[in-house]
Protein backbone atom coordinates (compact mmCIF):
# COMPACT_ATOMS: atom_id res chain seq x y z
CA UNK A 1 0.00 0.00 0.00
CA UNK A 2 2.75 2.47 0.99
CA UNK A 3 4.73 1.60 -2.15
CA UNK A 4 1.72 2.78 -4.15
CA UNK A 5 1.55 6.00 -2.12
CA UNK A 6 5.21 6.79 -2.81
CA UNK A 7 4.80 5.98 -6.53
CA UNK A 8 1.72 8.22 -6.83
CA UNK A 9 3.44 11.08 -4.98
CA UNK A 10 6.36 10.97 -7.45
CA UNK A 11 4.24 11.39 -10.57
CA UNK A 12 3.34 7.79 -11.46
CA UNK A 13 -0.18 6.68 -12.33
CA UNK A 14 -1.02 3.78 -10.02
CA UNK A 15 -3.85 1.37 -9.28
CA UNK A 16 -4.22 -0.34 -5.92
CA UNK A 17 -5.78 -3.79 -6.26
CA UNK A 18 -7.21 -5.72 -3.32
CA UNK A 19 -9.86 -8.34 -2.63
CA UNK A 20 -12.83 -6.22 -1.47
CA UNK A 21 -14.15 -2.66 -1.69
CA UNK A 22 -14.05 -2.47 2.13
CA UNK A 23 -10.33 -3.21 2.23
CA UNK A 24 -9.74 -0.65 -0.53
CA UNK A 25 -11.73 2.02 1.33
CA UNK A 26 -9.65 1.43 4.49
CA UNK A 27 -6.45 1.51 2.44
CA UNK A 28 -7.44 4.79 0.78
CA UNK A 29 -8.17 6.33 4.18
CA UNK A 30 -4.79 5.13 5.48
CA UNK A 31 -2.97 6.52 2.44
CA UNK A 32 -4.71 9.89 2.79
CA UNK A 33 -3.78 10.14 6.49
CA UNK A 34 -0.18 9.18 5.70
CA UNK A 35 0.00 11.75 2.87
CA UNK A 36 -1.28 14.51 5.17
CA UNK A 37 1.48 13.65 7.68
CA UNK A 38 4.09 13.80 4.90
CA UNK A 39 2.65 17.10 3.61
CA UNK A 40 2.67 18.62 7.10
CA UNK A 41 6.42 17.95 7.43
CA UNK A 42 7.31 18.73 3.82
CA UNK A 43 5.34 21.98 3.48
CA UNK A 44 5.67 23.52 6.96
CA UNK A 45 5.77 27.07 5.58
CA UNK A 46 3.11 26.55 2.92
CA UNK A 47 0.05 24.50 4.04
CA UNK A 48 -1.77 25.32 0.76
CA UNK A 49 1.02 23.65 -1.24
CA UNK A 50 0.70 20.69 1.14
CA UNK A 51 -3.01 20.37 0.37
CA UNK A 52 -2.25 20.55 -3.36
CA UNK A 53 0.40 17.81 -2.97
CA UNK A 54 -2.15 15.53 -1.24
CA UNK A 55 -4.85 16.18 -3.87
CA UNK A 56 -2.45 15.70 -6.79
CA UNK A 57 -1.16 12.43 -5.35
CA UNK A 58 -4.68 11.10 -4.72
CA UNK A 59 -5.70 12.03 -8.27
CA UNK A 60 -2.87 9.79 -9.59
CA UNK A 61 -4.35 6.82 -7.74
CA UNK A 62 -7.31 4.60 -8.45
CA UNK A 63 -8.64 1.41 -6.83
CA UNK A 64 -9.90 -1.89 -8.19
CA UNK A 65 -10.85 -5.40 -7.11
CA UNK A 66 -10.22 -6.77 -10.61
CA UNK A 67 -6.52 -7.47 -11.06
CA UNK A 68 -6.99 -9.01 -14.50
CA UNK A 69 -8.73 -5.89 -15.85
CA UNK A 70 -6.05 -3.60 -14.43
CA UNK A 71 -3.04 -5.61 -15.63
CA UNK A 72 -4.04 -5.07 -19.31
CA UNK A 73 -2.65 -1.53 -19.18
CA UNK A 74 0.15 -1.92 -16.60
CA UNK A 75 3.85 -1.39 -17.27
CA UNK A 76 4.84 -2.71 -13.85
CA UNK A 77 3.07 -5.02 -11.37
CA UNK A 78 4.36 -4.93 -7.78
CA UNK A 79 2.91 -7.73 -5.65
CA UNK A 80 2.69 -7.29 -1.87
CA UNK A 81 0.18 -9.96 -0.79
CA UNK A 82 0.44 -12.62 1.95
CA UNK A 83 3.89 -14.28 2.34
CA UNK A 84 2.80 -17.61 0.92
CA UNK A 85 4.58 -18.94 -2.16
CA UNK A 86 1.63 -20.97 -3.42
CA UNK A 87 -0.76 -17.99 -3.22
CA UNK A 88 1.77 -15.65 -4.89
CA UNK A 89 2.47 -18.15 -7.68
CA UNK A 90 -1.25 -18.56 -8.33
CA UNK A 91 -1.67 -14.79 -8.67
CA UNK A 92 1.34 -14.35 -10.97
CA UNK A 93 0.28 -17.30 -13.12
CA UNK A 94 -3.18 -15.75 -13.61
CA UNK A 95 -1.91 -12.22 -14.32
CA UNK A 96 0.75 -13.53 -16.72
CA UNK A 97 -1.98 -14.67 -19.13
CA UNK A 98 -3.47 -11.17 -19.41
CA UNK A 99 -0.52 -8.78 -19.00
CA UNK A 100 1.05 -7.17 -22.08
CA UNK A 101 4.35 -8.64 -23.24
CA UNK A 102 6.41 -5.66 -21.98
CA UNK A 103 4.95 -5.67 -18.45
CA UNK A 104 7.47 -6.32 -15.68
CA UNK A 105 6.40 -8.38 -12.66
CA UNK A 106 8.02 -7.76 -9.27
CA UNK A 107 7.48 -9.17 -5.79
CA UNK A 108 7.95 -7.22 -2.56
CA UNK A 109 8.64 -10.44 -0.61
CA UNK A 110 11.22 -10.20 2.16
CA UNK A 111 12.02 -13.90 2.44
CA UNK A 112 10.62 -16.06 -0.38
CA UNK A 113 12.55 -17.12 -3.47
CA UNK A 114 11.96 -14.83 -6.46
CA UNK A 115 13.04 -17.53 -8.93
CA UNK A 116 10.21 -19.83 -7.78
CA UNK A 117 7.67 -17.08 -8.50
CA UNK A 118 9.23 -16.23 -11.87
CA UNK A 119 8.96 -19.89 -12.86
CA UNK A 120 5.17 -19.74 -12.38
CA UNK A 121 5.07 -17.34 -15.37
CA UNK A 122 6.27 -17.22 -18.97
CA UNK A 123 8.13 -13.93 -18.38
CA UNK A 124 11.12 -15.07 -16.34
CA UNK A 125 13.28 -12.40 -18.03
CA UNK A 126 10.78 -9.69 -16.99
CA UNK A 127 10.56 -10.77 -13.35
CA UNK A 128 12.52 -9.56 -10.33
CA UNK A 129 12.30 -8.69 -6.64
CA UNK A 130 11.58 -5.15 -5.47
CA UNK A 131 11.83 -5.19 -1.68
CA UNK A 132 10.84 -1.97 0.12
CA UNK A 133 11.35 -1.28 3.83
CA UNK A 134 8.81 -0.02 6.36
CA UNK A 135 7.73 2.69 6.73
CA UNK A 136 8.07 3.03 2.94
CA UNK A 137 7.57 6.84 2.74
CA UNK A 138 10.52 7.31 5.15
CA UNK A 139 12.96 4.45 4.44
CA UNK A 140 15.25 5.21 1.51
CA UNK A 141 16.35 1.67 0.69
CA UNK A 142 15.00 -0.67 -2.00
CA UNK A 143 16.57 -4.06 -2.68
CA UNK A 144 16.38 -4.95 -6.39
CA UNK A 145 16.67 -8.73 -6.71
CA UNK A 146 17.96 -10.23 -9.91
CA UNK A 147 17.31 -13.92 -10.62
CA UNK A 148 19.53 -15.84 -13.08
CA UNK A 149 16.79 -15.25 -15.71
CA UNK A 150 16.14 -11.52 -15.10
CA UNK A 151 17.25 -9.55 -18.16
CA UNK A 152 19.61 -6.61 -17.84
CA UNK A 153 16.94 -4.38 -19.37
CA UNK A 154 14.42 -5.39 -16.66
CA UNK A 155 17.02 -4.96 -13.93
CA UNK A 156 18.00 -1.48 -15.13
CA UNK A 157 14.33 -0.46 -15.52
CA UNK A 158 13.71 -1.35 -11.86
CA UNK A 159 16.83 0.48 -10.69
CA UNK A 160 15.64 3.58 -12.61
CA UNK A 161 12.10 3.21 -11.26
CA UNK A 162 13.41 3.01 -7.68
CA UNK A 163 15.41 6.22 -8.21
CA UNK A 164 12.34 8.06 -9.54
CA UNK A 165 10.66 7.18 -6.22
CA UNK A 166 13.47 9.01 -4.43
CA UNK A 167 14.89 5.71 -3.16
CA UNK A 168 18.40 4.32 -3.09
CA UNK A 169 18.41 0.92 -4.80
CA UNK A 170 20.94 -1.81 -4.01
CA UNK A 171 21.18 -4.97 -6.07
CA UNK A 172 21.39 -8.53 -4.83
CA UNK A 173 21.16 -12.04 -6.24
CA UNK A 174 18.20 -14.24 -5.31
CA UNK A 175 19.68 -15.50 -2.04
CA UNK A 176 17.65 -16.15 1.19
CA UNK A 177 16.84 -12.82 2.88
CA UNK A 178 18.67 -10.79 0.20
CA UNK A 179 21.07 -8.31 1.90
CA UNK A 180 19.34 -6.78 4.93
CA UNK A 181 17.36 -9.73 6.30
CA UNK A 182 20.18 -12.19 5.57
CA UNK A 183 22.40 -10.19 7.93
CA UNK A 184 19.73 -8.91 10.32
CA UNK A 185 17.72 -12.07 11.14
CA UNK A 186 20.73 -14.30 12.05
CA UNK A 187 22.02 -11.44 14.25
CA UNK A 188 18.64 -11.28 16.03
CA UNK A 189 18.63 -15.06 16.49
CA UNK A 190 22.19 -15.04 17.85
CA UNK A 191 21.07 -12.46 20.43
CA UNK A 192 18.26 -14.80 21.54
CA UNK A 193 20.65 -17.78 21.69
CA UNK A 194 23.07 -15.72 23.80
CA UNK A 195 20.22 -15.06 26.22
CA UNK A 196 19.06 -18.71 26.12
CA UNK A 197 22.55 -19.83 27.19
CA UNK A 198 22.30 -17.49 30.18
CA UNK A 199 25.30 -15.44 29.03
CA UNK A 200 23.52 -12.07 29.41
CA UNK A 201 20.06 -10.66 30.17
CA UNK A 202 17.94 -9.42 27.29
CA UNK A 203 18.00 -5.91 28.81
CA UNK A 204 21.82 -5.89 28.89
CA UNK A 205 22.06 -7.28 25.35
CA UNK A 206 19.76 -4.49 24.11
CA UNK A 207 21.73 -1.78 25.96
CA UNK A 208 25.05 -3.22 24.74
CA UNK A 209 24.03 -3.13 21.07
CA UNK A 210 22.59 0.39 21.35
CA UNK A 211 25.57 1.90 23.18
CA UNK A 212 28.30 -0.32 21.73
CA UNK A 213 27.23 -0.63 18.10
CA UNK A 214 25.16 2.55 17.79
CA UNK A 215 21.99 0.68 16.83
CA UNK A 216 18.76 2.64 17.43
CA UNK A 217 17.07 -0.45 18.94
CA UNK A 218 18.42 -3.52 20.70
CA UNK A 219 17.75 -6.97 19.15
CA UNK A 220 14.94 -7.90 21.58
CA UNK A 221 13.25 -4.51 21.14
CA UNK A 222 13.50 -4.91 17.37
CA UNK A 223 12.14 -8.47 17.45
CA UNK A 224 9.09 -7.27 19.40
CA UNK A 225 8.65 -4.39 16.95
CA UNK A 226 8.92 -6.58 13.81
CA UNK A 227 6.80 -9.40 15.27
CA UNK A 228 8.04 -12.75 16.58
CA UNK A 229 5.58 -14.57 14.30
CA UNK A 230 7.03 -12.79 11.25
CA UNK A 231 10.60 -13.62 12.28
CA UNK A 232 9.70 -17.27 12.99
CA UNK A 233 8.04 -17.50 9.56
CA UNK A 234 11.27 -16.30 7.90
CA UNK A 235 13.45 -18.66 9.98
CA UNK A 236 11.18 -21.66 9.28
CA UNK A 237 11.37 -20.99 5.54
CA UNK A 238 15.15 -20.71 5.57
CA UNK A 239 15.54 -23.81 7.76
CA UNK A 240 13.41 -25.79 5.32
CA UNK A 241 15.54 -24.53 2.42
CA UNK A 242 18.90 -25.21 4.13
CA UNK A 243 18.37 -27.47 7.20
CA UNK A 244 22.09 -27.92 7.91
CA UNK A 245 22.93 -24.21 8.09
CA UNK A 246 23.72 -23.40 11.76
CA UNK A 247 22.43 -19.85 11.29
CA UNK A 248 18.97 -21.15 10.35
CA UNK A 249 18.40 -23.49 13.32
CA UNK A 250 15.14 -23.09 15.32
CA UNK A 251 15.23 -20.89 18.42
CA UNK A 252 13.20 -22.57 21.25
CA UNK A 253 12.42 -19.52 23.42
CA UNK A 254 11.09 -17.50 20.46
CA UNK A 255 9.08 -20.47 19.16
CA UNK A 256 7.54 -20.91 22.64
CA UNK A 257 6.41 -17.25 22.71
CA UNK A 258 4.89 -17.60 19.24
CA UNK A 259 3.02 -20.76 20.31
CA UNK A 260 1.63 -18.72 23.24
CA UNK A 261 0.51 -16.02 20.73
CA UNK A 262 2.95 -13.52 22.26
CA UNK A 263 4.08 -11.88 19.01
CA UNK A 264 5.52 -8.66 20.45
CA UNK A 265 4.24 -5.10 20.32
CA UNK A 266 1.15 -5.92 18.24
CA UNK A 267 -0.19 -8.37 20.87
CA UNK A 268 1.02 -6.45 23.93
CA UNK A 269 3.71 -8.99 24.84
CA UNK A 270 6.72 -10.69 23.30
CA UNK A 271 10.15 -10.70 24.88
CA UNK A 272 8.92 -7.61 26.74
CA UNK A 273 5.50 -6.51 27.94
CA UNK A 274 4.04 -3.51 26.06
CA UNK A 275 1.33 -1.11 27.18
Amino acid sequence: MEQLQVAASTGHTVVLVDQTEDILAKSKKGIEESLRKVAKKKFVENPKAGDEFVEKTLSSMSMSTDAVAVVHSADLVVEAIVENLEVKNELFKRLDKFAPEHTIFASNTSSLQITSMANATTRQDRFAGLHFFNPVPVMKLVEVIKTPMTSQKTFESLLDFSKTLGKHPVSCKDTPGFVVNRLLVPYLMEAVRLHERGDASKEDIDIAMKLGAGYPMGPFELLDYVGLDTTKFIMDGWHEMDPNNPLFQPVPSMNKLVAEKKFGKKTGEGFYKHK
